[in-house]
């Protein structure tokens, strides 16, 4: 079976805001890293085709190693659709020797409007198995909090 790790959260903020800070650098820096991490961009081209590489780091690695490394998740990201303001398409690729991280995980943002706000949708495909379905999705979580959080406090 297919595995699915899904989030959802509304968005107090219309889908073109929230499409925005998802292909806004400063923004994913902000808000994309999940609780417990922080995250630096270090490259960044925002077009189909295009993506960025990402490091994230732990702020405590105690019970979370790195996939990178002890304290870090180094992603390259790429967009594979940008179908704006309704969904970004990314195909992730973490740097990692452990075999139990490889592949192309894809993540797909779906936004669609909800009264005065947005339905955003975060499914990831093709997730590597050592990256546990229930830590994941409370990350997603996490992330889509950040999200609400950023955008919502710009309005």
């Amino acid at each position: 079976m297919d595995r699915r790790d899904r989030a959802t959260r509304l968005i107090a903020a219309p889908p073109t805001a929230v499409y925005d800070a998802l292909l806004r650098r400063e923004s994913l820096e902000a808000w994309l890293p999940p609780e417990g991490m922080r995250g630096r961009i270090e490259r960044w081209d925002p077009r189909p085709g295009g993506g960025f590489r990402m490091v994230l780091t732990y702020l405590d690695a105690t019970d979370s190693p790195g996939k990178t490394s002890g304290a870090t998740d180094v992603v390259e990201v790429q967009f594979a659709d940008l179908a704006p303001p309704e969904r970004v398409v990314q195909r992730a690729v973490f740097e990692a020797d452990d075999p139990a991280y490889a592949g192309t995980m894809t993540m797909t943002w779906q936004l669609a409007p909800a009264g005065a706000g947005t339905e955003v949708t975060v499914t990831a495909t093709n997730v590597p198995p050592g990256i546990d379905q229930a830590v994941h999705e409370a990350a997603m979580a996490s992330s889509l909090a950040h999200l609400a959080a950023h955008v919502e406090e710009a309005r």
